[in-house]
């Protein structure tokens, strides 16, 4: 039965194993540690890391949750159609503060579930344009705002390659938000950030575009934790097959380092030199 902490990052050709994240990141900040998960629908950041934010309050690192739809079209049967949407924001609370997550954490932007197309980008708010901050809506507005307000050190969202195009939205849109979250554009979503925050992805439905860099094994009480949070989603009917296949995997998460640097030049330039030939030892 695994009952010890194991933390395996793979660096290259280098293999770092420890008993702590700290032990295993490439960039530690100590007390000044603050991760935010980005979790497209309510359920995504527990399927996909429900382990990580047990070891982040284990390490004393604060966690605060993005919930990116209403959850809207989740429901499943006709009686709960027009209640879903909060019906899902109670699970949500249930679960993420039967992880240690405080209710202030959980933090619920409400864009139209299935309709995230619309709200790519930046647009100026009109009276039934949900949710906007400074007079505009739009993912990129709202990640730009969360961003700078909660100036995380590391940020955790869904793969890319994930099947479900709100996914593959959010991954995009939140990107690009990091880019704009360190410059000086939209003053009026606060002060901008120092320094970009390192970013990691999770899978939820489909597997990595990439091969996972970082592995976290827990004891086997962290996984029925997760189990037990995952089951808090009671109005989703299809979770059940999830729960299974999470026990099926046992104790363990992974997690891809994505590197978000900015293009330069230099970068290429000595493979287009010229290259000498050496001639015979003598």
């Amino acid at each position: 039965m695994q009952e010890e902490f194991e933390f395996v990052r793979l660096v290259g050709n280098e293999r770092r194993v420890g008993s702590l994240l700290a032990d295993v990141s490439r960039h530690w900040h100590g007390g000044k540690e603050r991760f935010l998960i980005v979790s497209p629908h309510d359920d995504d950041a527990v399927l996909g890391a429900g382990l990580l934010i047990q070891l982040a309050k284990r390490e004393n690192v604060p966690v605060q949750i993005l919930i990116v739809t209403d959850g809207s079209m989740g429901y499943c049967s006709p009686e709960e159609k027009d209640t879903i949407a909060q019906i899902r924001y109670d699970e949500s609370l249930e679960c993420y503060q039967g992880l240690g997550v405080p209710k202030e954490n959980i933090l619920w932007l409400g864009f139209p579930d299935c309709r995230l197309n619309e709200y790519r980008g930046r647009i100026p708010a009109e009276t039934d344009n949900p949710p906007a901050i400074s007079g505009f809506t739009g993912l990129q507005n709202n990640f730009t705002y969360y961003l700078r307000e909660i100036n995380p050190t590391q940020c955790f969202l869904p793969t890319s390659n994930d099947l479900h195009p709100d996914h593959r939205i959010i991954y995009d849109e939140f990107l690009i938000s990091l880019f704009h979250s360190a410059g000086n554009i939209w003053p009026e979503l606060g002060k901008p950030l120092d320094k970009v925050p390192y970013v990691h992805t999770f899978a939820v439905y489909c597997d990595f575009a990439a091969p996972p860099t970082l592995r976290m094994r827990t004891p086997n009480s962290y996984l029925e934790n997760k189990l037990k949070a995952i089951a808090a989603f009671r109005s989703q009917k299809q979770i059940s097959s999830l729960i299974e296949n999470v026990r099926h995997c046992g104790p363990e998460e992974y997690l891809r380092a994505i590197d978000f640097r900015l293009y330069h030049p230099a970068r290429y330039r000595n493979q287009f030199e010229e290259k000498k030939a050496i001639g015979p030892l003598r």
